[in-house]
């Protein structure tokens, strides 16, 4: 992987032994053998074991509201109650990993240096350092990765709209890595990167403000509730998954009607959102064009004319090959979390989307939003609120050659020297690419001919044609599909 910057570094010689986690670094699979086995996943299989929670997590959410249901129905039920408590257990949880196909636990052997969101850790040993400096360094990873904000499955909020819904099991898997992306983009504005989780109490007025906003009720902005309000032009629809694109997409538009509905000075979401497209607005594919004045732009309409740069939240939806991602993009997808302004990627297996958050290697680690947690709800200014269903202290990761090619990165700039060191590395990046770059870099893009609002119902799959190709939106051996 090649490295841009040093300015990302963690020194060892910082941490503490206090930042040491109760969890082991080393990787501790839960299947034996081999870090590099590979296991299938069987769609037969994976609606059996998602059908099975869902069922029971149904069960008990409707006996906790049913408290006068007669005794000889509740007696029929008890063969569910005792399977509930099977299926529900950390037993279940790995025969249904071991079916579907798990990713590995803890941080491999290897010396290899850790990227997380722009910070860089080396754990290389050599004759001088011994194994502190390594031991030290893996310390301050997992206490940065734990501080991470992790937004699961939750059970038991308020019903969206008039789907009846209380649960966003089985299907809010992207909408929930959307709102650990933006939620990391709010810390690294509010608090900065060097924030990590309090160990004690009172809590930062910032920290527990920011997790308010992704609550699950209408009242808190960013809430699953408000997304798919937002996002029904894209096709946003509660039970229903969404790709990358359209979740990009929903953000841009549910931060635009925030923005109107509140002063300046008290904005939910305080940067502007410009999600990076390509040729036809990035439903037709082609490598997006980030454009500089298309962001100066987006700054000035976030601040109503008032400033000529704010701070600016960058999306880029990709498609990086068909049924598998192209390995011509992974050193590219690796380096970008070298950037200082990196904030991920949506990403993870086909059909279940995940948080990468850092990589070694050929490995990337993410946060994994599919565990079922109850809804919590607590005021902004709770800071004695307990927090800990927002953040893990397991340490996932999986090849990165397995993720869905469907994704987008994330970005997030400060000002507007920030934004300009972004775009040097984002040039080079490219032109390191051996012609495969994710994004490239202009001054200027020409507008695509149609409105970026407007949704295409005659082509909701957006599949290149080869006349799109021959019309020159697209160069021989660079395309995606989106």
């Amino acid at each position: 992987m090649k490295v841009f910057r040093d300015r990302g570094a963690v020194s060892p010689s910082k941490t503490t032994t206090t930042d040491t986690p109760k969890s082991s670094f080393i990787s501790d699979s839960s299947e034996p053998g081999s870090t590099d086995t590979k296991f299938s996943k069987p769609s037969l299989w994976s609606s059996f074991f998602a059908s099975a929670f869902s069922v029971f997590d149904i069960y008990r959410d409707s006996s906790s509201t049913s408290h006068n249901e007669a005794p000889h129905i509740r007696h029929r039920n008890g063969w569910t109650s005792s399977v509930k408590k099977i299926v529900t257990s950390g037993t279940m949880r790995r025969i249904q990993e071991r079916v579907l196909g798990t990713s590995k636990t803890g941080i491999s052997n290897t010396t290899s240096d850790i990227w997380l969101l722009g910070a860089c850790y080396k754990i290389s040993q050599d004759d001088s350092s011994g194994n502190a400096d390594a031991t030290n360094a893996l310390a301050a990873f997992h206490r940065d990765f734990s501080s991470r904000i992790l937004i699961t499955y939750r059970k038991g909020f308020d019903m969206i709209e008039d789907s009846k819904l209380t649960s966003d099991v089985n299907w809010g898997c992207m909408l929930r890595s959307s709102q650990m992306l933006v939620a990391q983009a709010l810390l690294f504005h509010r608090l900065g990167r060097s924030w990590r989780k309090p160990l004690d109490k009172p809590l930062d007025r910032d920290y527990v403000e920011i997790l308010h906003l992704f609550g699950d009720s209408e009242a808190s902005a960013f809430s699953i509730h408000n997304l798919l309000q937002a996002g029904k032009a894209y096709g946003l629809a509660a039970g229903s998954w969404v790709g990358p694109y359209a979740m990009c997409r929903s953000w841009e538009s549910l931060a635009r009607s925030k923005r109107e509905e509140t002063n300046l000075e008290y904005q939910t979401l305080p940067m502007a959102v410009y999600v990076v497209s390509g040729c036809e607005d990035g439903e037709r594919g082609g490598a997006p064009v980030l454009s500089i004045e298309d962001a100066a732009r987006h700054c000035s309409e976030f601040s109503k004319g008032r400033e000529d740069w704010t701070p600016i939240l960058l999306l880029v939806p990709l498609v990086l090959g068909l049924d598998k991602i192209n390995p011509r993009y992974i050193p590219s997808l690796q380096a970008t979390f070298t950037f200082p302004q990196s904030l991920g990627i949506l990403g993870g297996k086909p059909g279940a989307s995940t948080y990468i958050v850092g990589v070694q290697d050929e490995n990337a680690f993410y946060l994994d939003p599919h565990e079922v947690q109850p809804v919590v709800n607590f005021s902004r200014v709770d800071v004695e609120a307990n927090t800990s269903s927002y953040h893990c202290d397991v340490v996932r990761h999986i090849p990165l050659d397995l993720i869905d090619p469907s994704l987008a990165i994330g970005f997030y700039c400060g000002d507007r020297d920030d934004f300009d060191d972004f775009c040097s590395l984002a040039s080079k990046l490219a032109d390191e690419s051996n012609g495969a770059p994710l994004f490239t870099v202009a001054n200027s893009y020409k507008s695509s001919k149609h409105d970026s609002s407007e949704v295409r119902d005659d082509d909701p799959l957006g599949v290149m044609t080869m006349n799109d190709a021959e019309e020159g939106c697209l160069n021989e051996d660079d395309w995606q599909l989106l």
